[in-house]
Order: C-alpha cells, then structure tokens, then sequence
C-alpha cells in the first residue's frame, strides 16, 4: 500500500518498525512511486576461534613492573 509523502513523515517512527519487521513500504510524491522502504539485511559476523593464531604474540614480562624512571615520570607533577 503506497503512501504519500506527507504520511511517511508523519508517521516515520511506525514505518520504520513495520519495515524492520519485514515490510516494504512505496513512499509517493505527487502520486508517483519514489521512494521505498525496506528491512536491511542482517550482517551476520561469522567467528571463528583462533584465527589470530600465530599474528599476536605478548611479552613474557608484559605485566613486570615498570622500571623506576618511567614510574618518577609518571608521580612527578606537570610543569
């Protein structure tokens, strides 16, 4: 059922929840179709575990402390 354009913005909120529900809406102008308003298609992301095996790697001290002179920087105040 086609709908004018005056109607789509009049009630854009519902249109768009009835076309995510799976509805394609003909918007018109002056009577003629110009517009349409349809669902989007879901993108799906695929996972897959341990595809970045092997293309990351952590430090074995990653977590040791940090040396004395980074921590003085970091406690000494702004200049």
């Amino acid at each position: 059922m086609p709908l004018s354009l005056y109607e789509a913005k009049t009630h854009l909120s519902t249109l768009v929840d009835r076309a995510a529900a799976g509805e394609e809406i003909v918007i018109t102008k002056y009577g003629r179709p110009c517009a349409r308003l349809v669902p989007l298609k879901s993108k799906t992301v695929h996972r897959r575990p341990g595809r970045g095996k092997g293309k990351i790697w952590i430090a074995a001290d990653f977590d040791a402390p940090l040396p004395a002179r980074v921590l003085d920087a970091l406690n000494s105040p702004l200049e």
